[in-house]
């Protein structure tokens, strides 16, 4: 008896282990939208994630677009080519990059370097017992350590998703004209015809949600981890997992919900 109720026994315990930590995290995330309209403020903390979070993700970000808006294009040309359709590469190209591309792939280069970054740091800082000691200066740890980060977060991520759509459209023209034989102006040309007022605007709210998904992640699993240098270990790897998870599945709902029709 005992062996055949050890499945389902197991079964529920994941169950609610897994509502349990969606609870949380939902208070989380409610307790960052919450204070981040309260005072006290910290302007300066702000600039600083910003600037960490914005500038220093530029490099990562730029080559990953250009690298895959070039290789889009490629094959775009030899799939078409096929049907007598390798006209399509400068709309196909555009399109996929500024609906799904950069944005994702936007995200998913930030969330590996900076859900990361969050977790260790924050995650040093409780296990040492630092976080604490912000609440005995009678500084709130929430406002002063996470509410920059977030807001840091959903503020940058839409210029970095604007450079890496850029980028990936340049990368898939500098492919075309310079290997494929496509004439420059033609290919911009059409570039803008195809590119819609829609397809920038999904974009830009993808990156805003991914900027949240990214510094939730990182700060909910770093302000929460425990159990010394491993349990940082494992606070930095929940952070981007669950960070790349999230941005995959919002950016499948948001995609339904705006293109689906």
């Amino acid at each position: 008896m005992n062996a055949l109720l050890a499945f389902p026994i197991a079964v529920g315990a994941f169950v609610i282990a897994g509502l349990r930590a969606t609870g949380r995290l939902t208070l989380f995330a409610g307790q960052a939208l919450w204070r981040a309209l309260l005072p006290p403020y910290y302007p300066a903390r702000l600039l600083e994630q910003m600037l960490l979070i914005g500038w220093f993700s530029l490099p990562v970000v730029g080559l990953t677009a250009l690298f895959t808006g070039s290789a889009l294009a490629q094959q775009i040309y030899i799939g078409g080519s096929r049907f007598n359709a390798a006209s399509t590469v400068p709309a196909v190209t555009v399109i996929g990059i500024v609906r799904e591309l950069g944005p994702v792939l936007g995200g998913l280069m930030v969330a590996g370097r900076v859900s990361s970054a969050m977790a260790a740091e924050l995650g040093t800082m409780r296990v040492t017992e630092q976080i604490d000691a912000l609440a005995t200066l009678r500084t709130d740890p929430f406002r002063y350590l996470i509410v920059p980060r977030v807001l840091a977060a959903v503020i940058v991520l839409p210029f970095l998703v604007l450079v890496s759509n850029a980028l990936g459209v340049m990368g898939g023209w500098l492919i075309a004209t310079q290997r494929l034989g496509f004439n420059s102006a033609n290919y911009l040309t059409t570039t803008a015809k195809y590119l819609e007022a829609d397809d920038v605007v999904s974009s830009m709210v993808k990156a805003a949600v991914f900027g949240f998904i990214i510094a939730l992640m990182g700060c909910y699993h770093g302000f929460h981890s425990s159990g010394g240098a491993a349990g940082v270990g494992r606070a930095t790897t929940n952070a981007v997992v669950s960070a790349f998870i999230l941005i995959l599945l919002s950016n499948l709902i948001i995609t339904v919900i705006v293109f689906g029709s």
